[in-house]
């Protein structure tokens, strides 16, 4: 998970295997976003599914983003609450831009163009670090680094459990 992904050259039945078994794994850790290297593929693909969230405002339909990469991003920047399923039981604040264009293929190779804006543009940007190897927690504050020390390396050590199945830094897997 700490180098960036390869690009997606053939959109094939592979992949959308990979897609469905992505949105399958994504749904029962109730997760709103994943990546593909999030589950050991070194693919430039992610989902997002924002359709769940509690505010009518934040739902946007499930999409899924190939080789994706951001054109442009607003100068204003909006601070809102980050956690990761490869990361259990941690969260915190992290600043990004608040609005985002996007540009991507689809699942059936037509090249999109998207402007997020809000938690859609958050979650696009939280996956799309996943695919160049970073984690939320590099973009916290220093001092929020070290306060958070303690906590992230509990869970590197395989000490937190999380809610569902996940496979720990030992390689075993854990089942709450």
């Amino acid at each position: 998970m700490k180098k960036k992904t390869d690009d997606v050259t053939e959109i094939d039945g592979n992949i959308k295997k990979l897609v469905e078994d992505m949105f399958e794994t994504m749904y029962k850790a109730e997760g709103i976003g994943l990546a593909a290297n999030q589950v050991g593929i070194s693919k430039s693909l992610l989902l997002v599914d924002t359709s769940v969230s509690s505010e009518e405002k934040y739902r946007h339909p499930p999409i899924v983003m190939i080789n994706p990469e951001i054109e442009d991003e607003s100068d204003d920047e909006v601070e809102m609450n980050e956690g990761c399923l490869s990361i259990p039981k941690f969260n915190d604040k992290v600043w990004r831009p608040e609005t985002i264009k996007v540009q991507y293929y689809d699942l059936n190779g037509n090249e999109q163009s998207l402007e997020a804006t809000d938690l859609l543009a958050r979650v696009i940007q939280h996956e799309m670090d996943h695919l160049e190897g970073i984690l939320f927690y590099e973009r916290l504050s220093p001092i929020k680094k070290t306060l958070a020390k303690s906590k992230l390396r509990k869970i590197q050590k395989g000490l937190v459990i999380p809610d569902y199945p996940m496979i720990q830094p030992d390689g075993k897997q854990t089942f709450s």
